[in-house]
């Protein structure tokens, strides 16, 4: 399973990021290239700590749900509704400009450090494997979602 622990499967990721346009075509969902990338943005911030999620989870969403979500060798099914501090939306960060918010992600990406213990806003706390394994993961879904 791909992680962004793995040096080589970070950079195929942030080749992938380099392919996403302003103008890719959305294969399923609701949201924009552009919202994609402050999505990513804003759910790397919340890994680091940086920047709070909406605490959604619950016993099964903490126990199975997780399990099959970083655990599973599964692409993650289409049209799961985020939380609202990662919903461009609604309370997430607002696409503003193209080549310096595709930027600051993959800044985020390229420099990202796992926090073992930190919560995740739907599967509680993570171990570092498990939010490594969640980033890369996360990220592989969005950029699936836009054909890179």
């Amino acid at each position: 399973m791909s992680t962004l622990a793995d040096a080589a499967a970070r950079a195929a990721l942030l080749d992938r990021i380099v392919k996403l346009q302003p103008n890719s075509i959305r294969q399923w969902g609701k949201m924009s290239p552009h919202g994609a990338v402050c999505h990513l943005s804003d759910a790397m911030r919340m890994a680091w700590g940086l920047r709070e999620g909406t605490r959604v989870d619950n016993p099964i969403s903490r126990t199975i749900v997780r399990w099959v979500a970083i655990h599973l060798p599964m692409q993650w099914p289409h049209g799961i509704k985020t939380v609202p501090s990662a919903d461009q939306e609604i309370g997430g960060t607002k696409p503003f400009e193209w080549d310096r918010d595709r930027a600051e992600l993959e800044r985020l990406i390229r420099d990202f450090q796992a926090q073992a213990g930190r919560r995740h806003p739907i599967f509680g706390p993570l171990t570092a494997h498990e939010w490594n394994v969640w980033a890369w993961r996360h990220a592989d879904h969005h950029l699936r979602q836009f054909g890179c």
